[in-house]
């Protein structure tokens, strides 16, 4: 799926494997990689195409679909926003990064609304949902600001090097417009 989505100051489009340079460097400042479930610090070589030709199979397989967030205007990448599908349970967990030079300008909140309309409008998925470190205050409020419901926190969820971390989950349904 070629699926291009913009918004008013965003471009959403497929990764592409030239996003790989620009990733990897926004994707290596500690503070990005700190507070992402998934991501390594420090980001290892290669990680970026090999995480955009993963990107590429899975939405051959409808299994989940990565955009690169761009400005409109020049094109400058900013991060991340994607669906991990579960078609059984027709429903995607949300997932997103931006660059530290592009933090508190509205971009994160700006794309994922984009990204969870796709997933309700051209989808069609049931649900929604979102995890955030309980420390990443920024992250969380990006869900708040999209609408998506408080669910809880599960304690020690994850562990991120030597610390296990509480994640807040947020989830929305396709009902609760």
């Amino acid at each position: 799926m070629r699926k291009v989505m913009v918004t008013e100051r965003l471009t959403l489009r497929p990764l592409e494997l030239h996003d790989a340079e620009s990733m990897a460097k926004l994707a290596g400042e500690k503070e990005v990689a700190d507070t992402t479930l998934n991501m390594p610090h420090p980001y290892p070589t290669g990680s970026a195409t090999s995480f955009i030709k993963a990107r590429h199979e899975a939405a051959e397989r409808g299994d989940g679909y990565s955009f690169a967030v761009t400005l409109t205007e020049d094109n400058a990448f900013l991060g991340v926003v994607g669906l991990h599908v579960n078609k059984r349970h027709n429903m995607a967990e949300l997932a997103y990064w931006i660059g530290k030079p592009y933090w508190r300008c509205g971009f994160c909140t700006e794309a994922a609304a984009k990204v969870v309309q796709f997933a309700f409008d051209e989808l069609k998925l049931n649900r929604v949902f979102a995890a955030a470190m309980t420390r990443n205050p920024a992250s969380y409020k990006v869900m708040e600001k999209i609408g998506m419901k408080y669910e809880g926190i599960l304690r020690n969820h994850i562990r991120k090097g030597d610390v296990y971390e509480d994640l807040r989950h947020y989830g929305l349904l396709r009902s609760d417009d």
